[in-house]
């Protein structure tokens, strides 16, 4: 019988996307013994590449890559790959920000001092392709020892109150938690009995590579047509959706049918010579009705699946990721506060109920209806203000992104603004540990000694900043979100009570 202290892994997760892999080396660089199992054998695959593997990157999940010293490497990886986003930006007279429902909004139009609490400059955003992301974090994952296991699927598991026994196939595996990050039709939440519920689809989306014997009938660009939606990019790439209710998306797309699925959409008489790289894709939306069953936990899109209009279900899996692995973690190593674990789901399942329901209005606004036409135009006419522009980013970039952690300050709960310290570094360079931070600016020595009551779970840093935003200290979690924050003279009872809420009962001395 297996117990406590036998128990090889610490953590299995199931699922070695980018969503697993992040979280793999979150858990890793906490100590934690991590096994790592994917149902492929191969991590390569054609719909990864460019031009469809290619994904907008939100402002937290670029500030998480930061965070963890990832960045540099994923830009140097995207630079290399000529991603097709940036030289369109680059020949542009005006830089797309991104898109609702296909209409854009642009980087000249936002104002960004409406956000509070974020440092004055640009807002960075950047897009990559899915297998330089997963690259990326597969070796993070490797080089901090995480196991990863390829061509091994769950295939059951058993959970008791010290552990989890895995079934694969012609082998169990034992953990003290497991982790599903399988994907959308994620077997670790059937067999834990996790409810999914939502929404069914509209339409069957198409994203495929062709060639084309009269490409010159195609318009570049989005288009909107009485029958749907499609997206043209010379000479072959195409995007489309059918509003047939989902029903072409459970089978293999043949050359004739994308022909059929074309002319209906576009309204257009085009031949489709040959089928190169074809997949579908629905809007169907559902959501994880808990992320936890005992020792079992969800994240990605095992706990959320939604339209890829936006391309906000990557981030939001990342997002999981960085709120779980550091809560986890603790929980593992026995000194975790009361209900830290329960505070993922309590956090999480709002912000993907959220997004959901952003992809929801999407369609809503795609649908081949005079209605939805005219309440486009009225969309597109907001967009194109100022303030409009602003709001759309500040969704889409998940500027606006604010746990509900109970406290008044206004920056209690966001994203840390990466301040540029004293001393020549910033606050993102001094999370890289994966430890909480308490940042005091004005080098009170009460801030310190509770730091030291912390020690190892806490770094204290002691330095002024060239822009503070009016603050004298700040108290951030691992995952880079405020915990606490003060405009006046430090206050280390309340600073205290703040690190025990999310770093548990301090160290005896």
């Amino acid at each position: 019988m297996q117990t406590p202290d036998t128990i090889p892994y610490d953590v299995i997760i199931a699922g070695a996307g980018p969503v697993g892999l992040f979280l793999a080396g979150e858990l890793r660089l906490a100590g934690c013994s991590v096994l790592v199992l994917e149902k492929a054998q191969d991590p390569h695959a054609p719909l990864k590449s460019l031009p469809f593997g290619l994904r907008g990157l939100s402002v937290p999940t670029i500030e998480s890559f930061d965070r963890r010293g990832l960045l540099d490497g994923l830009k140097a990886r995207a630079a290399s790959r000529d991603t097709p986003a940036a030289a369109h930006w680059m020949q542009q007279q005006r830089r797309p920000g991104g898109h609702f429902a296909g209409i854009q909004f642009f980087h000249d139009q936002i104002d960004a001092t409406q956000w509070p609490y974020r440092l004055p400059g640009p807002i960075a955003n950047m897009a990559a392709d899915m297998a330089s992301i997963e690259d990326i974090l597969a070796i993070r994952a490797g080089a901090l020892g995480a196991e990863i296991r390829r061509g091994c699927a769950v295939e059951a598991f058993t959970q008791s109150s010290d552990g989890v026994t895995v079934e694969l196939a012609g082998e169990t595996v034992h953990g003290r938690w497991l982790v599903g990050c399988d994907g959308g039709r994620s077997s670790v939440r059937k067999a834990a009995g996790i409810g999914f519920t939502g929404t069914d689809p509209e339409f069957t989306g198409y994203s495929v590579q062709v060639e084309l014997a009269n490409p010159d009938t195609l318009e570049p660009g989005r288009h909107y047509t009485p029958a749907g939606m499609y997206t043209f990019a010379a000479p072959g790439t195409i995007a489309m959706v059918d509003f047939d209710g989902g029903a072409a998306h459970r089978s293999e797309p043949q050359r004739d049918q994308v022909e059929t699925v074309l002319r209906k959409v576009s309204g257009l008489d085009v031949t489709v010579t040959a089928l190169l790289l074809a997949t579908t894709w629905t809007d169907r939306a559902y959501q994880a009705t808990d992320y936890r069953e005992g020792r079992v936990l969800l994240a990605g899109d095992a706990a959320h699946i939604h339209s890829p209009l936006g391309g906000q279900g990557l981030n939001l899996g990342l997002g999981d990721a960085m709120n779980l692995g550091w809560k986890l973690a603790a929980t593992v190593r026995g000194d975790p506060p009361a209900g830290l674990l329960d505070s993922y789901a309590a956090e999480r399942h709002p912000v993907g109920a959220k997004i959901l329901d952003w992809s929801r209005a999407q369609v809503a606004l795609m649908r081949p209806s005079r209605s939805s036409r005219a309440l486009e135009a009225i969309v597109r006419d907001l967009i194109d203000t100022r303030d409009g522009a602003t709001y759309f980013a500040e969704r889409v970039w998940g500027v606006s992104l604010r746990y509900d952690l109970g406290e008044s300050h206004p920056l209690v709960g966001r994203s840390a603004p990466d301040f540029k310290l004293a001393h020549g570094t910033r606050l993102s360079e001094r999370l890289r540990t994966g430890q909480g931070l308490l940042l005091d600016f004005d080098s009170g020595s009460s801030l310190q000694a509770l730091a030291s009551r912390w020690s190892g779970r806490i770094n204290y840093v002691a330095s002024n900043a060239r822009d503070r935003l009016g603050l004298t200290a700040l108290l951030v979690r691992p995952d880079g979100v405020v915990a606490w924050a003060s405009e006046e003279a430090a206050d280390a009872e309340e600073a205290s009570l703040a690190a025990a809420r999310w770093f548990g009962e301090p160290d005896v001395t």
